[in-house]
């Protein structure tokens, strides 16, 4: 069985490249990057006909699985190659597995455009280039989600559990983190939002996630 994953960790690919690293898997890394056309090649296409990294394939027993999506790749890897023995990243039980899926696509819908926004008006573009006001605007419209995730997680707390879904760092804090990761420049918002910016922060520090950054 051998697992691939195309694209670059400064990408939306690092989700399942973290995934993959945090259950110690052994896979192959295409380090596709999404600029300069490499994703718009005939071979690339046929594996994921939008253009877009990541993609993974997965080459089981039983046939070959290829699927796109970075959450889906995530959570995926998460599921069909991690042990829900309740220490890995994998879910252990149906609540796991609910709360994995709901704070991914909550992080897509609620947070990415607008902390992608924050990313990229606050830090990422030449400051020449940069609009202030996008970025002011986006961190108003972020305030509602980030109380949301900020109650969440002082629930948690209360009930003795430091993330989104468990004790331990789960593939729901993985994905949810590398969207909120994004608005982290935006000292007004991580200043309001203490537990959130502080998760943020332990998730970020994870050996895996940083020896993923440092891939080709």
């Amino acid at each position: 069985m051998t697992l691939t994953i195309y694209g670059i960790p400064a990408s939306r690919a690092v989700r399942p490249l973290w995934a993959a690293t945090e259950l110690g898997l052994d896979f192959q890394h295409v380090p596709l990057d999404y600029q300069g056309g490499g994703t718009r090649t005939p071979e690339f296409l046929a594996i994921n006909p939008n253009g877009h990294v990541p993609a993974v394939v997965d080459a089981r027993p039983d046939g070959e699985v290829v699927l796109w999506e970075s959450m889906a790749c995530a959570l995926y890897i998460a599921r069909h190659h991690g042990p829900a023995d309740g220490a890995s990243i994998s879910p252990a039980s149906p609540r796991e597995d609910a709360e994995a899926l709901r704070w991914s696509f909550w992080a897509v819908t609620e947070v990415e455009a607008d902390a992608l926004t924050v990313l990229m008006h606050r830090l990422v573009m030449p400051e020449a280039r940069r609009k202030p006001e996008l970025a002011l605007a986006a961190e108003r419209r972020l305030a509602a989600p980030l109380r949301v995730i900020e109650q969440h997680l002082q629930r948690q707390l209360d009930a003795g559990q430091r993330h989104l879904a468990a004790d331990r760092f789960t593939v729901a804090d993985l994905c949810t983190a590398s969207v909120l990761n994004w608005a982290r420049p935006s000292t007004t918002l991580m200043d309001a939002h203490p537990l959130t910016h502080g998760w943020i922060l332990r998730c970020m520090a994870r050996p895996a996630y940083v020896q993923v950054r440092e891939f080709g």
